[in-house]
């Protein structure tokens, strides 16, 4: 049986959009998965079973009354995001380095000849890489990468999460 991650988009940011771990924990057992376990609050959840996008998004809906997008991966697919790292020897902050995990592979058309130095990014199948030394709240590259038309869903995880969760 596969090793599944849930990644969550847009949940626990602020006041609304709030998912309580121990609930999702409960739903995502109620739906037959086992090892059902949650990592931090900003909407990781790792289980074994069968399962599919379109599952868990209408399960979700259906539990708590708001559209969440969900982005799926297994255990082996995030431990290549983490052995493709391509910044390995320039990233000193993993809170500053992120992964843009896709639910395909993206459109970069409109990043192209665009200049977000001191930020880079590389794109490797459906996870983007983004090392931002200054962080992500100023960013211009974050932003261009949060447009619409990238890609369907995306959610964003910092390198620190990326390998608290294959731990």
């Amino acid at each position: 049986m596969p090793r599944n991650i849930a990644l969550l988009r847009g949940i626990n940011l602020g006041a609304k959009r709030r998912v309580a771990m121990a609930d999702l924990r409960a739903l995502l057992e109620e739906l037959g998965y086992t090892d059902v376990r949650t990592v931090l609050a900003s909407g990781n959840a790792i289980f074994t079973g069968r399962t599919s996008r379109s599952k868990l998004e209408k399960a979700l809906q259906d539990r708590f009354d708001m559209k969440i997008d969900v982005v799926l991966r297994t255990m082996d697919e995030l431990q290549a995001v983490i052995d493709a790292d391509p910044f390995t020897d320039a990233v000193d902050n993993p809170t500053r380095y992120f992964v843009v995990f896709l639910d395909r592979e993206p459109d970069l058309e409109a990043l192209e000849g665009q200049d977000f130095a001191p930020d880079r990014f590389v794109a490797r199948g459906t996870e983007i890489y983004a090392w931002c030394p200054e962080g992500m709240q100023d960013s211009r590259l974050m932003k261009a990468l949060g447009k619409p038309g990238l890609a369907g869903t995306a959610t964003v995880r910092n390198w620190a999460t990326v390998n608290k969760l294959l731990d």
